[in-house]
């Protein structure tokens, strides 16, 4: 991986080994997309576009002694070609502090690197979930075809089950029979800590074994916002280049400028397997 010139850089591998730690530590964290979307990749750093099919299904299958009779084939409907878009930060480490670390033996303090690592894997999440409005994407929460719904009261009797009931009756009718995920803001998630009179669960509880599945939060939903969807390859994937990583940019008055980045796509293919409640 040339392109990253940390053979430019006057550290030692040990020092991007501690820095790959961080890194790979704070993705694992942060990220809540990856824990139930397929990768697809890494492709490599030099891939710059990808193709997006949606495809057109019919369930309808035959039953048949010989074979002979016509079924509706699954095909791609629609096919266009995208580019794979960066996302990175840059950060800064002083030239005292490396000194310092090289002439007291005090391990050097990569706070930046956390920080930075942190911001990356936070757009991550947004592309993810809502897209980018400059770039023409869209994410989870936003993407043409999807199906929502009004949601109630979560602090109110069994309305966060029921609108679950709902949601899951949507997503059958369509043919999509899970696995399923929940991913709800944080104040719902706070909604669910409740325990239902006369079950003595949890509405979380309840709802996971309703879905047969994982929830998970993220504060990327902002507020009163959930979505539920059926997961898998033939659904949606996150198309990977270059996975995170960093890179030396180069010195800049004696200190060390240094750059996070990745290349990710949300691939889209069925978004009437996601039901956004809003």
């Amino acid at each position: 991986m040339d392109f990253l010139l940390r053979g430019d850089a006057p550290f030692e591998d040990e020092l991007w080994e501690k820095i790959d730690e961080i890194v790979v530590k704070k993705a694992k964290e942060q990220l809540v997309g990856r824990k139930f979307i397929p990768i697809y990749g890494p492709l490599g750093a030099g891939v710059q576009n990808i193709n997006i099919n949606l495809y057109n299904v019919n369930n309808d299958t035959v039953i048949s002694s010989n074979g002979e009779e016509d079924t509706e084939l699954v095909k791609v409907q629609n096919r266009r070609y995208v580019e794979i878009p960066m996302i990175f930060k840059d950060f800064f480490i002083s030239w005292r502090d490396v000194e310092n670390s090289k002439q007291t033996g005090l391990p050097l303090d990569l706070a930046p690197v956390a920080i930075t690592a942190a911001a990356c894997a936070h757009k991550e999440n947004q592309v993810i979930f809502f897209g980018d409005e400059e770039w023409g994407y869209k994410g989870l929460m936003n993407v043409d075809g999807r199906q929502t719904m009004e949601k109630n009261n979560w602090n109110e009797g069994e309305n966060a089950f029921s609108d679950m009931v709902a949601g899951l009756e949507k997503l059958v009718r369509k043919g999509f029979y899970g696995p399923y995920v929940l991913v709800v803001s944080p104040d719902l998630y706070a909604q669910l800590q409740r325990i239902q009179p006369g079950t003595g669960k949890l509405e979380l509880e309840r709802i996971r074994e309703l879905i047969n599945g994982n929830v998970y939060q993220t504060p990327i939903l902002g507020q009163n916002k959930a979505v539920l969807l059926e997961k898998g390859m033939e659904n949606m994937d996150l198309v990977i280049g270059q996975d995170l990583i960093t890179g030396y940019i180069g010195p800049e008055k004696l200190n060390h400028v240094f750059r996070i980045l990745e290349t990710i796509l949300l691939r889209i293919k069925r978004p009437e397997s996601i039901v956004t409640f809003e």
